[in-house]
């Protein structure tokens, strides 16, 4: 995996939105024209004084307008037209920012979630479902909470520093300098406080994403919780992270706070400064009083916006550090990559080969070595072994999950690598030990992996796992909702939902690990039942611990160690008198001895 070279978050957050550019001129025009219309007012009120003061004499006088009531009559309207202005472009800019901040945060967080989805398992094993929640939910609404109001209020203070700072110069050059002369020490400790707050929101997204995913895993082991009286060790653990991160957020309020009181005292200086000496010149005439009345008004307007750019500092700052968390997401490529060759089920034999594959996981540890296997087509292959054996990394393989680290894997002589990595994984049906339901209906979970399944389609295949019988007993048949993961079904109904998924996604090869791992005798009478039904005609491989699964299996594979220890069929491997002979007669009660679990 990785990353673009690093650069201001910014400049990523401006390069990603490059398709929405136009959008964002046109929104950043209606922040400017708005608030050029919301400084107008203080113009006016100086145009007011001159008028009521100069008489005939007055600047809307030099245009040829010399009577009062007509001045005055000018000013309403133009004070009206105005107003009406700074209406209509607040309207537009609001309206522009928050459809753009919502498109925006939503095609982040599709592209955000594919991206996750993307990405091989191992990417998942070294990480917390609660963290990636709080990048894809939490980092991506806060980039949504800048945008709808502190790109508008960075513009609007822009632009009023411009427009405030030329019409001083404008009014009263001698005077100016006084107005502005804060604006070096503004900007130099905007620059400060946006590096010193920049680690510390860091730290405030890694604080909350660490929570998240404590909370995410108590949530989904809460019945390990209960069954452990931990609540009270549970809800110590959830308020350490939590005080961790209230002190990281305490640090940065702590720094964001002081930014507003500053800058107050800074601007202090040029307002009285603009105040005393430019109400001297106007008593001694060498300054027009209407202007003197612009100068102290936008002098006014200067001031506020920028006292509450505390606030919009820290909103960016925000904002960028979890634009960073979101755009290091989106950098990351995945370790496994599709391949170009696309294949077709219905063409496909079925026929799986490992040749001298050898396969370690990223903490070093040896998976497989020198492995040799095949899966013959139409057939039904079994692995079996101890814990660690290497069983469902077989599995993980097989699903290109991971890559080996020698060797190769083929299918109808094909390398697995070079295949397209949609069809190949459409080829094959798993039945997992670990049955995964969404919180949906029966007929949803069914149909997972064929939506356009008739209902007709639905019910053979939960008859062919034996599962129908039961669902017609549920409440709501059919329509009854699962709940989350399943949990309102038993094991056994959970994995005959299971095998009917497998069935009416109708793949070539079927890989059943270990289908009747946790459940009575009975229904593993009708799991076995319904695995031999749908395993005719089909590549089909079985990890089974308990060997009477697997007993009319064409071929054994006993694993031990990440390597082939025998092989044969089970009459062949009883025979023989070694691995597979000694655990028949312990599952069978012919021996005494330690039941593989």
């Amino acid at each position: 995996m990785s990353t673009l070279p690093e650069t201001s978050p910014l400049r990523r957050l401006l390069a990603y939105a490059a398709p929405h550019r136009g959008r964002i001129r046109k929104a950043a025009t209606y922040s400017v024209a708005n608030k050029l219309f919301d400084l107008a007012p203080p113009a006016l009120i100086g145009m007011a004084v001159d008028v009521v003061v100069e008489r005939e004499n007055s600047w809307i006088a030099s245009f040829g307008y010399t009577d009062i009531i007509t001045q005055l009559a000018i000013l309403s309207g133009l004070t009206f037209l105005i107003w009406a202005s700074e209406s209509v472009f607040e309207y537009l800019y609001k309206v522009a920012w928050r459809n753009l901040a919502q498109d925006l945060q939503h095609n982040l967080r599709l592209d955000a979630y594919g991206r996750v989805q993307d990405m091989e398992l191992a990417y998942f094993e070294d990480r917390s479902s609660g963290g990636l929640m709080s990048v894809l939910n939490d980092d991506v609404n806060q980039l949504e909470r800048f945008l709808d109001m502190g790109a508008n209020e960075l513009l609007q203070v822009s632009t009023t520093v411009i427009v405030v700072g030329s019409a001083f110069f404008w009014l009263a050059p001698e005077v100016a300098w006084m107005s502005m002369l804060p604006m070096p020490f503004i900007l130099w400790g905007s620059i400060v406080f946006q590096k010193k707050l920049a680690p510390r929101y860091s730290r405030v997204r890694e604080r909350v994403g660490q929570l998240n995913g404590d909370l995410a895993g108590n949530l989904g082991g809460i019945s390990t919780i209960k069954s452990f009286t931990a609540e009270r060790r549970e809800c110590q653990r959830i308020a350490e992270r939590s005080d961790e991160y209230r002190k990281a957020n305490a640090s940065a309020i702590a720094m964001s706070s002081a930014f507003s009181p500053l800058i107050r005292m800074v601007i202090l200086v040029g307002f009285t400064a603009t105040l005393a000496f430019g109400g001297y010149l106007a008593a001694t005439d060498a300054l027009a009083v209407g202007a003197y009345s612009v100068m102290v008004f936008f002098t006014q307007r200067l001031l506020w916006p920028l006292t509450s750019l505390g606030n919009t500092f820290d909103l960016y700052q925000r904002a960028m550090a979890s634009t960073t968390r979101i755009l290091d997401l989106l950098d990351m490529r995945p370790a496994i990559r599709s391949g170009e060759q696309c294949i077709s089920a219905e063409d496909l034999q079925g026929n799986l080969r490992f040749e001298n594959v050898n396969f370690h996981y990223s903490n070093g540890f040896q998976g497989l070595r020198s492995m040799d296997l095949e899966f013959a087509p139409g057939q039904t292959t079994a692995l079996v072994g101890p814990t660690g054996a290497g069983k469902s990394t077989i599995i993980k393989l097989l699903l290109r999950f991971y890559d080996p680290t020698g060797g190769t894997i083929t299918l109808d002589g094909k390398d697995l690598r070079t295949l397209n990595l949609k069809d190949l994984r459409q080829a094959i049906g798993l039945v997992s030990q670990d049955v995964f339901l969404f919180h949906g209906s029966v007929r949803e979970n069914i149909a997972y992996g064929n939506p356009k399944a008739s209902e007709a389609q639905v019910i053979a295949a939960a008859q062919a796992a034996e599962a129908d019988e039961f669902i017609q007993e549920l409440p709501q048949g059919y329509d009854t909702i699962v709940g989350e993961r399943g949990q309102k079904l038993s094991g056994g109904q959970r994995q005959r939902l299971s095998i009917a998924r497998a069935v009416l996604k109708n793949p070539p090869i079927l890989i059943l690990d270990e289908a009747t791992s946790a459940v009575d005798n009975e229904t593993e009478a009708a799991i076995q039942r319904s695995m031999q039904r749908i395993s005719v005609g089909r590549t089909t491989i079985v990890i089974a611990h308990r060997l009477s699964t697997i007993r009319n299996a064409a071929n054994i594979y006993v694993l031990e160690s990440g390597q082939v220890h025998e092989q044969g069929n089970h009459d062949e491997l009883i025979a023989k008198g070694d691995l597979y002979a000694a655990l028949w007669r312990v599952q069978t009660g012919s021996a005494l001895g330690v039941v593989i679990s």
